[in-house]
């Protein structure tokens, strides 16, 4: 991603938002931590601008917080540049509309094809050049925002708690939303360089976080990746608690607190049967859906439901947000916590997961069930397993990986089927 690329993105961009109103449109920009956005940011801002768009700049921010700002400010659309949990070298585009929902796409291919036009088409008049200001209580919003949906008559106080930022975007908000909620806080993950973020830190490498609870005899651990859309906790003993588990707990506390709107949860083609099983002793059903947050959130908004989320953290709750937010299914996790007097070891571990394997495979070919080796591993598994397991087999969207996963009721069993999918991968 060059800074040319960016800048003919937000010309585009911002001739389409320009284009679609009636009113001189506007944009938020935030970033993670990584080095590459002192030069995104301000091509974006230079091609917005130039597009007619006026920019506002609110620095190192999760996620979520773009999609309320949007809302707040009454902005045409948002921008978080980030690549997530990926390393520093990496680096991305998250684009959201006016309602504070990732873009549509269909928006994003008229976006791809403007790009293609002749950029002096595109530019307006020096008269109508968009302008950009920097909004310095950003921060403050999105931390007042994420405190409101921890209940007002808990507190924190007396907690022990390590949060570790990634060196990401929540470096400064997460602390802060802790520490005012009344909690100690052992920081990791908050001392970013523009290298550092995701560095054997934060959700993706947790055992940083689980070494430190110990080592600290804290009650718990929360770690979120680069842009903090992503959580993963840990209790009192170091044991991990992950999207699944986190998803379990917060609809069936929402469940008993009437909170919880439709009749399930929704996640995706990863969550463990576990999980499945467990909503269904609850009255409650599992709709799944494709791998990506997005689709998930469509699916939340087809049905009306209110939680749910994929097995790698990322938590949506539709009542406070529009995209996932680490910081916020956290500060639910607490109040569950804190509302039931029961440590994270009891109110984090809602079911016995059915053993999983995931094996990732360096992978650069085309739609791998079109593949005659792969499919022929694929329909082997499948016929092992007799219907007590599933096998799922896509391409990462962010990596030139195969993510291979095989779930069943025998770990020995399907971590031989994930291996010989593995290997007729690795053969195509």
């Amino acid at each position: 991603m060059t800074a040319d690329l960016v800048l003919k993105l937000g010309m585009a961009t911002g001739y389409y938002f320009a284009h679609s109103t009636t009113h001189r449109p506007h944009v938020i920009i935030a970033k993670d931590t990584r080095l590459s956005g002192y030069i995104i940011e301000p091509a974006l801002t230079a091609g917005f601008a130039s597009a007619g768009m006026d920019v506002t700049l609110v620095g190192p921010m999760p996620t979520s917080a773009v999609a309320m700002l949007i809302r707040s400010l009454r902005a045409d659309m948002g921008v978080m540049i980030t690549a997530s949990h990926n390393p520093y070298q990496d680096n991305g585009l998250k684009l959201f509309g006016p309602d504070g929902y990732k873009l549509s796409d269909e928006v994003q291919t008229k976006i791809e094809e403007l790009m293609h036009n002749e950029m002096k088409k595109i530019l307006v008049k020096p008269r109508k050049i968009g302008r950009a200001r920097r909004l310095d209580d950003a921060q403050a919003r999105y931390i007042e925002c994420v405190k409101s949906t921890f209940p007002k008559h808990l507190r924190l106080n007396g907690l022990k708690i390590v949060l570790d930022c990634a060196n990401g975007a929540a470096y400064h908000v997460g602390p802060a939303i802790l520490w005012e909620l009344g909690a100690k806080v052992i920081l990791l993950g908050t001392k970013p360089d523009g290298f550092n973020i995701n560095k054997k830190c934060g959700s993706t490498y947790p055992k940083t976080m689980i070494d430190a609870v110990l080592k600290h005899d804290a009650h718990l651990g929360i770690a979120v990746d680069g842009d903090a859309d992503r959580l993963t906790l840990c209790d009192e003993k170091g044991q991990l608690i992950e999207g699944d588990q986190i998803m379990a707990a917060i609809a069936t506390y929402w469940q008993a607190g009437d909170r919880l709107k439709g009749d399930g949860v929704v996640a995706t083609d990863m969550s463990n049967m576990g999980l499945e099983h467990f909503l269904r002793r609850k009255g409650l059903k599992l709709h799944r859906t494709k791998v990506g947050d997005r689709y998930v959130v469509e699916q939340m908004r087809r049905t009306g439901l209110n939680v749910g989320g994929e097995s790698s953290g990322h938590i949506m709750l539709s009542d406070y947000a529009t995209t996932g937010d680490g910081l916020l299914a956290a500060v639910q996790m607490l109040a569950l916590m804190v509302e039931s007097g029961k440590p994270m070891s009891k109110v984090g571990h809602q079911f016995v997961p059915f053993p999983q394997v995931v094996v990732n495979v360096k992978y650069t070919g085309g739609a791998p069930l079109k593949n005659d080796k792969i499919q022929s591993a694929v329909d082997d598994a499948t016929a092992s397993l007799k219907k007590k397991g599933r096998v799922l087999v896509r391409k990462s969207g962010t990596q030139a990986l195969l993510r291979i996963m095989v779930e069943g009721e025998n770990e020995r069993q399907i971590s031989k089927l994930a291996a010989a999918i593995a290997e007729a991968a690795e053969a195509a």
